[in-house]
């Protein structure tokens, strides 16, 4: 009978391959496959809140307001359109304002009536962000808004006439407690203007 060493020896010459003992695990060495530490994690987050922190305090120390200025800007450029469409079609358009937003309306001369401008997506009726809200004066005077009571009740307080000639008017846009406010009026030549963004006194 074959001893143990000759078996070995047998199946080595018969595969190349030695099957005597298996092969010694390597070692793996340092922290190739752990996990991030809790501190690391930690200063992670504080790095994360100081960054954040960082931009609220820029926002608030240079008054910037992003959603109020882009909102100002649209209210700005959509009059300047209406005027333009208003002169192109010998048409006239009107802008209703409620407390939280706004919607141009257009005359419809057949019906003797005013109704919304379907036939153009850019006029369909906008609902500003929370927090911000509108303050209008017609004439030099405040308008009470209101919300219609119905499709039926929709008069523009401010009309854009089919020469261009507008209303005159000055819709301010302001934050919650007019911290923060930006007026859309017209000029002494009777050109559309969107003045710089007020920022209040702190109190």
């Amino acid at each position: 009978m074959a001893s143990p060493a000759a078996t070995a020896s047998m199946r080595t010459s018969v595969t190349g391959i030695s099957t005597s003992s298996p092969p010694a695990r390597r070692l793996r060495s340092g922290r190739a496959d752990a996990g991030f530490t809790l501190i690391e994690i930690l200063i992670v987050v504080l790095i994360i809140g100081l960054i954040s922190a960082g931009i609220l305090l820029s926002v608030s120390l240079t008054g910037r307001d992003r959603d109020l200025e882009r909102e100002s800007d649209r209210l700005y450029s959509l009059i300047n359109y209406a005027r333009e469409q208003g002169e192109l079609q010998t048409r006239e358009y009107g802008i209703l304002f409620q407390e939280d937003g706004y919607e141009f309306l257009v005359y419809d001369a057949l019906l003797n009536t005013w109704r919304d401008p379907t036939e153009d997506d850019a006029f369909q009726a906008r609902k500003l962000p929370d927090g911000i809200g509108v303050q209008l004066v017609v004439e030099t005077r405040p308008v009470v808004l209101r919300r219609p009571a119905d499709a039926h009740d929709k008069t523009p307080q401010v009309m854009i006439y089919s020469d261009g000639d507008l209303t005159s008017f000055a819709v301010t846009l302001q934050r919650d407690g007019g911290v923060r406010s930006v007026t859309v009026t017209e000029d002494d030549k009777g050109a559309l203007v969107e003045q710089p963004m007020v920022v209040a006194a702190a109190r």
